[in-house]
């Protein structure tokens, strides 16, 4: 060791020049945390009082507004124009008003005692009650330094235009108080000494002051609010005493917006819509507070980091240099005095070649690995949704290898269907499906929530949510999730005219009852199309289970569905798990058989009360074939009776899925015939007005007419231009303009191509003939 002492030295000035270095650049942070925290400590005051003035302003706007409302309010107004001076009362006007103004206090905590005068009846209206002598109010509710006499002279008789009295005490009731006082005279171009009807809201200090409590709570401050003429609005947290003292010190200035004025923070507001003046005062100690802490806690852990720094230096050195004074005692004992020799360099040069090699390979390999990490969640997400995994171990160990965390084991499996693509699947409708996909996807991303999803079909998109516990799942949880799969359809529809049906299915309570909410959520899926949902639809609004025999809702739902769609196969298939899981999996007991058969009965006549189904001509004769099966058959034989009504009933539904597509290519025919002459008129605007997707009505229009819909418009386009033609009342430009072209030669070009003749020769053969 002593040999190689420099060696030793050389690391332990290393790890002390390292150890240094942080700490002059901590030392540097902190100085400028103490300052940010000073300045944002500051800035968080300034931001409160004003977002606090922002609020009372509202408020106050929301008074002045209720002024508004009473002014333009049709019974009031014929009370005021009434004459009040025959000595009969108008009470059923009166007491309409009375309800009227009863709800406008529900709204506005400023609005919950305020009284409207009538000067011709000399009646005071309240919410709830009518004071037909002003003197019979003002026992209850008066202020406590001005006389009735005062009161029904400066309040009662005079006009008002937006008129603030200052913070006053008050008797409310037997409660006394302090408030603020908001005047309006009625109708509002009232300028003469008197007025119809007088407005007034009273204002409890309290709920002046309240928006700004935050700087008196947390800081122990104070606040005070003034209005334009200097008259104090509200008062928390001091006297006006000391408010007074501190406006008349001369070195304080007021108005500049934030200073320290002696052991306080003083931030002063300016409103410049009212006037009024917002002050708050903050003690230095409680806004230090924080920097005080950050103080504190630095300089104890820079002394003892760097204690600790000094022995693990020291601890560090000898470690790293014993080593390599190892190797270097080796190497002088192997290599001697040749070692500069290129020979004696090749275990350095294979040790070299193949860590080179193996660096190489690790980034390949890694590069692999993050191209393969998408392709490897999504295969562990449809594990999960398949039900392949036992345990919940097995199920935390397949994620954590897949880096695919679900956050939780409490929560929601769903799915999200593109709507419009029924039975089309060409490669356009499939390249289609994928960009909405991905913009859902994406939606879903950008949402904020933590989301898994993989793909299930051309058409749909499995997305899960998960929790940590039960209670965030049930309650702020289930909201979030709701709001996100709203959000996100308004948004896909809004922007890109995506419509799309999404579901939920039940809660999971581990997660290995994922695949248990997700074929709920498929069974939700059938009934949420079945019954054309446009809302988010849960499983808990379908479920129903039975504990007898096995007829879940979700697959009773999925008959219903598989019928609805016409799906003759599908709905035979299961018809026959139906019996077979009750027979060959069960033993029931003829009386549950019986249950079982007039469930299975029920299912098919709720099926008949669809409207596709009530509308058809052999409805009665379905409807007594299904109420003709006896309970009391065994099941094979009911399943063959209900077979037999199923196919009748997917031949009323293909039937009327070609009425349905007769009726599209109608309205799409309808809307052409009507709107043919807009130049803007497009394929997109077209798909827009019948509610479909644009590659949808394209091909069903080409499918169901053998032409093409562009081909179409422009036939309409040509026969309108030949009538018009023939009329000689326009020139051609006139026409071409009028049958919604934007170029009279594309409209040549258009109409020599449709009818083989331009239109002067057209016009002209017509003319001849």
């Amino acid at each position: 060791m002593p040999r190689y002492s420099r060696v030793f030295r050389r690391f332990l000035i290393s790890y002390l020049i390292i150890l240094i270095i942080p700490s002059i650049a901590g030392y540097m942070s902190y100085q400028t945390a103490i300052n940010v925290t000073e300045s944002v400590s500051i800035e968080n005051g300034v931001t409160q009082l004003q977002k606090s003035k922002e609020l009372l302003e509202r408020r106050m706007a929301e008074v002045e507004g209720f002024t508004r409302q009473l002014a333009i309010n049709q019974d009031l107004g014929i009370l005021m124009n009434e004459n009040g001076s025959s000595g009969q009362s108008n009470v059923y006007g009166i007491w309409k008003m009375m309800k009227d103004v009863l709800t406008f206090g529900q709204t506005n905590d400023f609005l919950k005692n305020f009284y409207v005068y009538l000067s011709n009846y000399d009646v005071v209206l309240t919410p709830g009650s009518a004071y037909f002598r002003p003197e019979h109010y003002y026992k209850s509710y008066h202020y406590l330094d001005m006389p009735f006499d005062e009161w029904k002279s400066s309040v009662l008789a005079r006009t008002h235009r937006s008129e603030i009295m200052a913070l006053r005490p008050f008797m409310d009731n037997q409660t006394e108080t302090s408030v603020v006082t908001y005047m309006q005279s009625l109708p509002l171009d009232s300028f003469n000494g008197s007025s119809p009807a007088v407005a007034v809201v009273m204002i409890d200090q309290k709920m002046i002051t309240d928006p700004l409590s935050g700087l008196t709570d947390r800081y122990g401050g104070w606040i005070h609010i003034t209005d334009a003429k200097g008259h104090t609005v509200g008062l928390r947290g001091a006297d006006e005493e000391q408010v007074a003292a501190l406006a008349t010190d001369k070195s304080f200035d007021g108005e500049k917006l934030n200073q320290f004025y002696e052991d306080d923070l003083v931030i002063t507001i300016k409103s410049d819509t009212t006037g009024w003046v917002y002050r708050a005062g903050i003690p230095r100690e409680a806004l230090m507070e924080s920097a005080n802490q950050i103080k504190f806690i630095t300089w104890t852990v820079t002394g003892i980091a760097l204690f600790a720094g000094l022995v693990v230096g020291l601890l560090l050195s000898y470690r790293n240099s014993a080593p390599i004074i190892r190797i270097l005692g080796v190497m002088k004992e192997q290599f001697g005095q040749g070692q500069d020799d290129p020979s004696h360099r090749n275990e350095f040069d294979f040790l070299h070649g193949n860590i080179a090699q193996m660096l190489t390979q690790h980034k390949r390999l890694e590069s692999e690995l993050h191209r393969q990490a998408p392709l490897v969640r999504d295969a562990f997400f449809k594990r999960l949704l398949a039900g392949e995994f036992q345990t919940r171990d097995e199920v935390i160990a397949a994620a954590v290898q897949s880096s695919a965390g679900l956050n939780g084991d409490v929560g929601y499996v769903g799915i999200l269907q593109v709507n419009g693509y029924p039975l089309l699947d060409n490669v356009e409708v499939l390249n289609e499906l994928n960009a909405a996909r991905f913009i859902l996807k994406q939606a879903l991303t950008d949402s904020g929530s933590s989301v898994r999803m993989t793909d299930t079909g051309s058409d749909k998109i499995v997305f899960l949510f998960a929790f940590p516990d039960m209670e965030a799942a049930t309650g702020i949880g289930k909201e979030e999730v709701a709001k996100t799969l709203e959000r996100v359809s308004a948004l896909a529809f809004e922007e890109f005219r995506i419509s799309v049906t999404v579901v939920l299915g039940g809660l999971f309570r581990t997660v290995t009852e994922v695949s248990q909410s997700y074929e709920q959520a498929k069974g939700t899926l059938d009934v949420a199309v079945h019954q054309n949902r446009k809302e988010l639809t849960w499983y808990e609004d379908t479920r129903h289970e039975s504990a007898t025999y096995h007829y879940p809702l979700e697959l009773e739902l999925r008959l219903i569905g598989t019928v609805r769609a016409g799906e003759l196969e599908e709905a035979r298939r299961i018809l026959q798990s139906i019996v077979s899981r009750n027979t060959e999996q069960r033993e029931l007991s003829f009386e549950m058989k019986q249950q079982l058969a007039g469930e299975m009965k029920g299912t098919f006549l709720k099926l008949l009360d669809q409207k596709v189904f009530m509308e058809a001509e052999s409805f009665e004769e379905m409807k007594n074939r299904i109420i003709g099966i006896q309970p009391a058959e065994p099941l094979e034989i009911i399943q063959e009776e209900l077979a037999g009504v199923t196919e009748a009933l997917c031949e009323v539904v293909r039937s009327r899925k070609n009425d349905s597509h007769m009726r599209t290519i109608g309205q799409i025919k309808t809307y052409v015939q009507s709107a043919y002459a807009d130049s803007a008129l497009t394929l997109y605007r077209i798909a827009e007005q019948v509610e479909r997707p644009e590659k949808y009505i394209s091909q069903l229009f080409k499918e169901v007419t053998g032409v093409n819909l562009s081909d179409y418009l422009e036939n309409v386009r040509m026969e309108q231009a030949s009538i018009l033609l023939k009329q000689e009342a326009m020139t051609v430009d006139e026409i071409a303009a009028q049958v919604g072209y934007n170029s009279s030669h594309s409209f040549r070009r258009a109409f020599k191509r449709v009818t083989g003749v331009s239109p002067s020769v057209f016009r002209q053969s017509a003319v001849d003939g």
